[in-house]
């Protein structure tokens, strides 16, 4: 269970990045609006890290947290946002998404 709130506490994480992207390109009450946002996902996802940190060793729960960050932010960026992907940002993040499969597959 403590995974699926990693995995939603990370999820989080990407909607605040999004949510900080959309407030930079929105204005008046639209800008005021993704900075709620923003700060809702900022407060679920510490909230929801901490609950799940309590019965894992943070050296996993945080490098996992910040990898689904990382990965979430480029595809949302390149999918929704429209931003260029080059095959250098595809492979490392590949290889962000292998190293939180093998610390998975290594915690106990």
């Amino acid at each position: 269970m403590n995974w699926i709130i990693l995995i939603v506490a990370g999820l989080c994480e990407c909607s605040f990045t999004f949510c900080l992207g959309k407030a930079k390109l929105a204005c008046g009450s639209a800008h005021v609006l993704w900075l709620v946002g923003f700060a809702v996902s900022v407060v679920a996802s510490m909230l929801l890290l901490m609950h799940a940190s309590r019965s894992m060793p943070l050296s996993i729960a945080y490098p996992v947290w910040t990898g689904i960050r990382a990965v979430g932010t480029v595809l949302l960026s390149a999918l929704v946002l429209k931003e260029p992907l080059s095959a250098g940002q595809l492979i490392f993040t590949l290889m962000i998404i292998a190293s939180v499969i093998g610390l998975k597959l290594t915690s106990h």
